[in-house]
């Protein structure tokens, strides 16, 4: 495997709520949840912590716990998070920190992959079609966007609405997961939300995006995501910019 990735803060932000992490036969990328202003989430940790923290816990799982399954392997990392702030924060809050995940990961002859919340995983197959892992739950609360606050946190982690990392390491089991043969694959895209507001809101298609990423590099998906934020309108429940992270990995 060889991989590659890029990550940037939003323009104007002092920090990145996105986070990335990889290994010789593993690539994760997580991005955190902006809470809401006024928010009380009971706990004192920002969202670059909790990223930095859970990334880590899925680094050390993965490298050191090869044959477990992606689903275990998360819910490890959930728990490993919790107990670094139970100590100091209100876990029952139902507005604790939270991110998604997307792991890819080659083992035995397969190629495994889990997605957790809006962060999707692009196969590129040997036969030239993409096979996109996409859960986007997120997208058919009820209601129509924006959403309110109140439905979101009564939505998190609960049956009918989405499931996310944060305080419930059984949600990890909620996650869209598979594996495929790893002589039909010879690529893969992770993304944030960030980078698919290209296809999402800037008329890209996927194969575009895999195109970009095989032959420029990661970085150019976000160039390309900046310029379109400066140049186009966004959804009126958007921010004008988002973190961005994409990592590219080929065989």
């Amino acid at each position: 495997m060889h991989i590659t990735y890029e990550t940037a803060a939003a323009p104007g932000r002092p920090y990145n709520e996105d986070y990335v992490v990889a290994g010789p036969t593993w690539a994760a990328v997580l991005d955190g949840a902006t809470a809401p202003a006024g928010v009380e989430s009971g706990c004192e940790h920002d969202v670059p912590w909790l990223v930095a923290q859970l990334g880590s816990a899925l680094a050390r799982q993965l490298a050191t716990r090869p044959k477990e399954s992606l689903p275990d392997i998360v819910a490890g990392a959930i728990r490993a998070t919790m107990v670094a702030h139970a100590d100091t924060c209100d876990l029952a809050n139902p507005d604790s920190p939270s991110s998604t995940v997307a792991v890819l990961r080659e083992q035995g002859g397969l190629v495994d992959y889990l997605v957790l919340c809006d962060s999707p995983i692009v196969l590129q197959r040997t036969d030239g079609t993409l096979t996109v892992i996409d859960d986007d739950r997120t997208d058919h609360l009820p209601g129509g966007r924006p959403y309110s606050r109140e439905l979101v946190r009564a939505s998190r982690n609960r049956p009918g609405g989405f499931w996310v990392a944060s305080t419930a390491p059984d949600a990890a089991y909620e996650a869209l997961t598979g594996s495929v043969e790893a002589s039909t694959v010879s690529g893969a895209l992770l993304l944030t939300d960030g980078v698919t507001r290209l296809v999402e809101w800037y008329g890209r298609s996927w194969d575009q995006l895999v195109t970009t990423a095989a032959t420029a590099g990661p970085a150019e998906l976000i160039a390309q995501v900046r310029r379109e934020e400066r140049e186009q309108e966004v959804p009126d429940f958007a921010k004008r910019h988002d973190d961005a992270t994409a990592a590219w990995v080929s065989w």
